[in-house]
């Protein structure tokens, strides 16, 4: 999917399981590699920030909770991502939304100009953990 049509697909969500599941699945791609880099950070925001439908509470919330489940990751990761799956399932049985997550995540992937084998790793997860096939956006 291109950016401009992700983008334009992105302005037609208002919605907290979205915006939730978006941020817990943005704290997983970018702690994959145990890094997160300033330009991953960059695109979250610009997703969120960038589209009043995604702005449901304000940015320092929104920051405030992708750093939460960052937090969580990073003091035991075994809860802490149990924790970020069960939000994203949460969009699961939306396919149109679990698709849209899909993109977004991999294009936070993409941020740092690379798409690194841990990260193909943790998007292949939640592509499973939302009912949906790797294959499908090539992974």
């Amino acid at each position: 999917m291109k950016f401009k049509t992700f983008l334009s697909a992105l302005q037609e969500f208002n919605d907290k399981d979205f915006l939730m599941a978006s941020l817990a699945a943005s704290a997983l791609v970018t702690m994959a590699d145990g890094i997160i880099s300033a330009k991953e950070k960059q695109k979250i925001i610009r997703f969120i920030d960038g589209y009043e439908q995604l702005a449901i509470t304000s940015m320092d919330e929104v920051i405030s909770t992708f750093q939460g489940f960052v937090s969580q990751i990073e003091s035991d990761r075994d809860v802490g991502e149990a924790k970020a799956y069960a939000i994203v399932r949460k969009i699961k049985d939306n396919p149109e939304h679990a698709r849209l997550l899909v993109n977004m995540i991999i294009a936070i992937g993409f941020a740092d100009g690379h798409f690194d084998e841990q990260e193909r790793i943790i998007v292949t997860k939640i592509i499973t953990a939302l009912g949906l096939v790797p294959a499908e956006f090539e992974l």
